[in-house]
């Protein structure tokens, strides 16, 4: 499997087959409301576009980065998250860096959200389509985040060689800028458990895939077959 590792302003154009990875916290965020009972995220372009959404769908569930905000129903931690019932819900995430970056690839033929969490499922499945060609979009700090870039070195990794071993990936996304800055209150909207979360791997079987569907991009869960 050829593999790249891109920032989002080097995407020039849609690859074939995308893994955008966001480890905190946006794709953390996204398995656990899945988790959670969420049906599907939409991933809106703009803040004003989920306040938009939410004016028109006053039962869907909207997040951002930060601090909480009027319009918002929450926001993007997964400590906050994981006691929230979204059985059945629609979940619009809009975020910094995540949600960006896989507004960035929409065209792909095949785009995958991911972080340690979902992360044998994730591989799982390129393995089971048979990717030649993979381009992971690490989101964070305009690709130089290393948590986003280690997941997606581990996620390439663990695509094709069995038993990979995580730790030291992890080792690395522990000492990143972001998870300095979640756990000394940099950022607002934290968790004291964000960061342990984020670090969680292989929490949930399931991988997650986002498709167009008519003018949004909508991810949701997907059973990787065993392979």
């Amino acid at each position: 499997m050829d593999t790249h590792f891109l920032g989002i302003p080097e995407l020039t154009k849609a690859p074939p087959v995308a893994v955008v990875i966001d480890v905190m916290r946006a794709f953390t965020v996204a398995a656990w409301a899945f988790a959670q009972g969420a049906e599907k995220i939409v991933l809106a372009e703009s803040l004003d576009e989920a306040q938009s959404l939410k004016d028109r769908h006053p039962d869907w569930v909207t997040l951002k980065d930060g601090a909480p905000a009027p319009g918002f129903d929450l926001v993007n931690s997964p400590g906050l998250l994981r006691s929230v019932d979204l059985s059945g819900r629609t979940v619009v995430q809009k975020t910094t860096a995540g949600t960006v970056g896989a507004l960035a690839v929409k065209e792909a033929s095949l785009v995958l959200c991911a972080s340690f969490l979902v992360a044998e499922a994730t591989a799982r499945l390129l393995r089971n389509h048979e990717c030649d060609s993979v381009t992971f979009v690490v989101t964070g700090e305009d690709g130089q985040a290393d948590e986003d870039l280690a997941c997606a070195q581990y996620i390439a990794r663990r695509a094709t060689q069995a038993g990979a071993d995580a730790a030291a990936f992890l080792h690395r996304a522990s000492e990143s800028r972001a998870a300095a800055e979640l756990a000394t209150g940099v950022r607002q909207g934290v968790h004291p458990d964000d960061v342990a979360l984020c670090l969680e791997l292989d929490r949930f079987p399931f991988a997650m895939v986002a498709r167009l569907e008519g003018s949004f991009m909508v991810l949701r869960p997907c059973a990787a077959l065993p392979g």
